[in-house]
């Protein structure tokens, strides 16, 4: 829109539209980091996925898993859709069901932002919580849910997203490695991800790894539950990653380095870039943000490095991140 262009002239130009909510997912923003990173770093610039409809980049996933279901015929006009999920996953299959008018069963647990959960019910999901240990993220909590949602996928009309084991979402982030090559004009050195079902890390390694195979791709993991790294599955509070097990869609040789990130230092991250860069984001974030200034740090000042703003921090205000 230019000054000289009525505001109606606009609402009436197809061109200045979208045609539906699903439509708006994808070409997020790029912004480069002005405040938290240190001297002698690398240009680092975060990909601003809370520009998707509902406020994540899992609406890349969401959107490309039922899209393939729908092709092949696994799903079916007026089937249900089952999933277990931190929240994030679970809201955006809420968008997609209330676009393409299916029902959605959700399995989800009070470990994670009760903020999550009342978004996946205003769209109108069905919810069965799962207890926790705590309140924090642990293995037996991820396959306690799995085990819930495999329950209630056996009944009739029932299609079982079951984002863990299904590459149909490794695809919905190969646009995410095309917005970033292009916005980079190429100059992409290094690509930071938090690992949580790992579909993300993959498909955007294809892309850059397909126009440039040096760019070093580098995942972040909770420190308290190295499990890529080695070690040993522990409770955590970094919503969304860190599952205490290794995901089966993992790929180690696309991965580079594996970088490990305290709960406590990722929320201290996440309380600096709203205060410090006005970036309003979740912890799965600021441990990105860590994980990219310790790389930034080894490539100097001349290299370029990306991470994600996996997700808003609307999604965490009653939680200890913001809070409390």
């Amino acid at each position: 829109m230019t000054i000289e262009e009525p505001l109606d002239t606009v609402l009436k130009n197809p061109m200045n539209s979208k045609s539906n909510i699903l439509s708006a997912i994808g070409n997020t923003s790029l912004v480069q980091l002005q405040k938290v990173v240190p001297e002698g770093c690398a240009k680092s610039f975060v990909k601003l996925e809370w520009e998707n409809p509902t406020g994540s980049m899992k609406d890349r996933a969401a959107q490309a898993m039922i899209a393939r279901a729908e092709e092949d015929g696994r799903l079916k006009p007026g089937d249900t859709i089952v999933e277990y999920t931190g929240g994030s996953t679970g809201i955006s299959l809420a968008m997609i069901c209330v676009a393409k008018r299916y029902k959605l069963h959700i399995v989800s647990s009070d470990a994670f932002s009760p903020d999550k959960l009342k978004h996946m019910s205003a769209l109108g999901a069905e919810l069965t919580i799962v207890p926790s240990e705590g309140g924090k993220t642990t293995k037996k909590l991820i396959l306690d849910m799995i085990a819930k949602a495999k329950e209630i996928s056996r009944q009739p009309r029932t299609y079982w997203t079951d984002q863990l084991n299904n590459a149909d979402s490794i695809t919905g982030y190969h646009t995410l490695g095309e917005e970033i090559w292009k916005q980079t004009n190429g100059k992409v050195d290094a690509f930071v991800q938090s690992v949580g079902t790992a579909a993300s890390t993959r498909g955007v390694a294809a892309i850059l790894k397909k126009y440039n195979p040096k760019v070093k791709v580098v995942v972040a993991e909770p420190a308290e539950s190295p499990v890529l790294s080695g070690g040993q599955p522990g409770p955590h509070k970094i919503e969304g990653v860190g599952i205490g097990f290794i995901p089966p869609l993992w790929d180690p040789n696309l991965v580079d380095e594996i970088i490990p990130v305290a709960t406590d230092d990722a929320k201290a991250m996440t309380r600096r870039l709203a205060r410090e860069e006005a970036l309003f984001a979740g912890t799965s974030s600021g441990a990105n943000v860590i994980a990219a200034i310790k790389v930034g740090e080894k490539l100097g000042p001349n290299a370029s490095v990306v991470t994600l703003m996996v997700d808003s921090g609307l999604k965490y205000l009653s939680t200890d991140v913001y809070g409390k």
